[in-house]
């Protein structure tokens, strides 16, 4: 099979949807026959429905990283940065190792708005990954150079949201 240019996809914006959405792309990729690692920031030690299916469905197929401690406003800077340059030096080894055809990184976008790395690196490191290694990055308020570099965005929006109306987040509809 010919090499091909690997896509970078951002799901970004306030809205609900930008995990999910790169979790379905996951989904895809394994349906496929693709390898694929998802490495997950801020996110804590509680595994989504999405996570849980993916890395215990398809054994082998999917390597499944929590790289984060939880909600980062409820914990101290030092924690938060501690686990995220850990994260961040597996995301340098996975890209890099040219193992996997598709890596999600969840809620890369924070590592730039919380001042942990530099967009720079980012893009750097993105520059240098193999030619054929696709990435899907989340969160929100992404950079515009990250938006800049990437193949395809996609803006999730809130327009209605159960939250508005004090229900609370339930398994398996939202995480």
């Amino acid at each position: 099979m010919a090499t091909t240019q690997g896509l970078v996809i951002i799901n970004t914006g306030h809205g609900k949807g930008k995990t999910t959405a790169a979790f379905g792309q996951a989904l895809r990729a394994v349906g496929q026959g693709l390898q694929v690692c998802i490495i997950q920031f801020i996110k804590g030690t509680t595994k989504s429905g999405e996570a849980l299916a993916l890395a215990t469905g398809f054994p082998g197929q999917v390597a499944l990283h929590l790289a984060g401690t939880g909600f980062t406003w409820k914990q101290d800077k030092e924690t938060v940065k501690k686990a995220a340059m850990a994260g961040w030096q597996l995301t340098r080894e996975k890209i890099m190792s040219d193992a996997y055809d598709l890596i999600v990184l969840d809620e890369l976008t924070y590592l730039i708005t919380l001042g942990l790395v530099a967009e720079e690196e980012i893009l750097d490191l993105f520059r240098a990954r193999p030619q054929r290694l696709h990435l899907v990055i989340t969160g929100r308020d992404a950079t515009q150079g990250l938006i800049e570099y990437a193949d395809l965005v996609t803006e999730m929006r809130v327009i209605k949201h159960p939250f508005q109306k004090g229900i609370k987040a339930r398994k398996g509809i939202e995480f």
